[in-house]
């Protein structure tokens, strides 16, 4: 592949992405859930499943624990997020989620599906189911870090 096609490349998947998080941070806005960065969606991401420490947060995020300790003081004074004793370390404290941040996660889920279905529309099913499984080749897991 050649040094353009390269930057080309780069640059649709930077511009899809850069996209996609506006279409979902709008759609959780319209939704009801004010107050809200796309960074803090990038944070839930992290929260969802079990919850996480303000370590494991910060190296989700590619922050210093002092940035995601902030971010999570943030989540917790809107609501979003509550720290509780970590069930397995007594030194550490557990992030998790509130009903408010599972609420807000669910808008997310909502909004994605809807812009991701314009990309059904443009591209056809089977092309999108395509496109995912081959990003997931290229990226498989790991942290999901906004574009700071």
């Amino acid at each position: 592949m050649h040094n353009s096609d390269a930057m080309a490349l780069s640059a649709a998947l930077l511009a899809a992405a850069g996209g996609l998080t506006q279409r979902i941070h709008e759609g959780v806005v319209a939704r009801g859930f004010e107050g809200l960065r796309p960074a803090h969606g990038f944070a839930f991401t992290r929260l969802a499943p079990d919850g996480a420490t303000v370590t494991e947060l910060a190296a989700h995020l590619g922050m210093t624990k002092q940035a995601a300790s902030q971010l999570v003081d943030e989540l917790v004074r809107k609501g979003y997020a509550e720290r509780r004793p970590h069930p397995a370390d007594a030194r550490a404290r557990l992030v998790v989620l509130t009903a408010a941040g599972w609420a807000c996660t669910r808008a997310a889920e909502d909004a994605a599906a809807e812009a991701v279905g314009e990309w059904v529309d443009l591209l056809g099913e089977d092309e999108v189911r395509a496109l995912r499984d081959r990003l997931r080749r290229v990226a498989p897991g790991g942290p999901l870090r906004p574009a700071w």
